[in-house]
């Protein structure tokens, strides 16, 4: 597997101007980047200078006929799910890597929002890349291997992580361990729950994570 394999739908800088910033969509098990790509024209209106993609994740869906997924989900015991990640974060640094590179980007022009097995792909890589993205929104998704964080942790970008209290996929249970687990290692850590809402993007959590990213970028 390489990393040209990372491929997805994009969205251009609304201005026409070079990208000046990199904002990446990490979808959900199942799904694609499709998927996604849609929330871009809403931050495209805080963020006109930015460009937007949204790559399939890197291997089949291995419970259903179509879609895609970072890791299977068939097992998710410890050794597993350290598996599982292991083998995608190489895949997606190296994508990003090359993305940046392409632009003239650095990190610090970089921000991955993730939605479910997505989150778990933008917290595992954001928080041990060389340098810190300048931000990170993840949505209805947990923290992997949270004990072997405090001696992997290598960048430490601020994080917002949005939560419905009703999810029946993702349990909410997982969002203040993992608001704790950051906390602990001096990451910048927000938490929205949204009350009555199951395993998706509500409005308000879609605006919350749009200000934190154009915010995070010093966007008007």
């Amino acid at each position: 597997m390489t990393p040209a394999t990372l491929q997805g739908p994009s969205l251009s800088p609304a201005s026409g101007a070079p990208a000046a910033q990199l904002v990446v969509f990490l979808h959900g098990v199942g799904a694609d980047g499709d998927d996604l790509i849609a929330l871009a024209p809403y931050f495209a209106h805080r963020l006109p200078d930015a460009d937007f993609l949204a790559p399939h994740a890197p291997f089949p869906f291995d419970m259903a006929p179509s879609g895609r997924q970072w890791f299977s989900m068939g097992d998710l015991s410890p050794a597993s799910l350290q598996a599982g990640v292991d083998t995608a974060a190489p895949l997606l640094n190296a994508w990003l890597d090359a993305e940046l590179a392409a632009r003239g980007l650095s990190d610090s022009d970089l921000a991955l929002v993730g939605f479910s097995q997505g989150t778990v792909m933008a917290l595992q890589v954001a928080l041990r890349r060389k340098a810190a993205c300048r931000a990170v929104v993840g949505y209805s998704g947990f923290l992997a291997m949270p004990d072997s964080l405090p001696e992997e942790v290598t960048a430490r970008p601020p994080v917002l992580l949005v939560h419905g209290d009703a999810d029946e996929v993702v349990p909410f249970a997982l969002m203040p361990l993992a608001e704790k687990a950051l906390a602990t290692i001096d990451v910048p850590v927000r938490v929205q729950i949204r009350p009555g809402l199951g395993h998706g993007i509500d409005d308000a959590g879609l605006a919350a994570g749009i200000d934190f990213v154009a915010r995070a970028f010093g966007a008007p």
